[in-house]
């Protein structure tokens, strides 16, 4: 794969377990909130870490790790992402996928084939909205509604785990994108609103800003009669 960031140890990026993080380049959409800038827009001008070293250090800590996170960019734009999972999964570990949800057959052969745990899927804004959010001038909902449809289905058969997330962010995100959401997604798993913290990295920061707390509390209210595990993540 072309992975160009590795995290030896995170005990965030797959909740509950101790995770290895591998960070892959390339990304269909410009998400303007997107912290990873230079994964999305000039990939081929950052390091490649090759697959080898990445499962070098998967046996020197084993016993230690329980999982690897594939994070990007868009992990699922990789044509060998199932034959990097089958070669986590053959040492033991655990795999969870995050996506955009563009790619939902990559994701159905891999939840059918038993190589990824968990998936933690974008939901980057209520239906209408979702071409703002995304960055783009026009999108085509149909592959993230086929996505949320695989992911919730094999979830209620408990072949994997899973989790629904939105990064909130002022100046794209309002109470009626929430109102839509919960509709949408109504009776999923866990949803998770996150807080957007500007870093100086977006693609294109103008006009977005962090929104307040008790903004986001509102929110999950809004959500909470339709998706009862609603949390805020990453807001102080």
């Amino acid at each position: 794969m072309k992975i160009h960031g590795i995290s030896g140890l995170s005990l965030l990026d797959y909740p509950g377990r101790m995770a290895c993080t591998v960070f892959t380049g390339h990304c269909n959409f410009r998400c303007p909130f997107c912290h990873n800038a230079g994964l999305v827009l000039n990939p081929n001008s950052e390091p490649v870490i090759p697959d080898e070293q990445v499962f070098e250090l998967l046996d020197k800590r084993k016993g230690r790790l329980e999982g690897v996170a594939i994070t990007g960019g868009e992990p699922t734009l990789n044509a060998d992402l199932e034959e990097f999972c089958s070669k986590v999964k053959e040492r033991g570990l655990l795999v969870k996928l995050d996506t955009n949800g563009t790619n939902p057959s990559t994701v159905k052969r891999l939840v059918e084939a038993g190589l990824v745990d968990y998936i933690a899927m974008d939901i980057k804004a209520a239906p209408g909205n979702y071409a703002k959010a995304a960055g783009l001038a026009s999108f085509d909902m149909e592959p993230i509604f086929s996505s949320v449809d695989i992911i919730m289905g094999y979830g209620a058969e408990k072949k994997t785990d899973y989790e629904f997330r939105t990064t909130v962010v002022g100046g794209i995100h309002d109470e009626t994108d929430f109102e839509k959401i919960g509709k949408w997604i109504k009776g999923a798993k866990a949803y998770f609103l996150q807080g957007y913290r500007s870093s100086g990295e977006q693609i294109d920061a103008d006009g977005l800003y962090t929104v307040p707390v008790e903004t986001m509390e509102h929110y999950r209210d809004i959500l909470l009669p339709n998706i009862p595990d609603t949390r805020l993540r990453g807001v102080v």
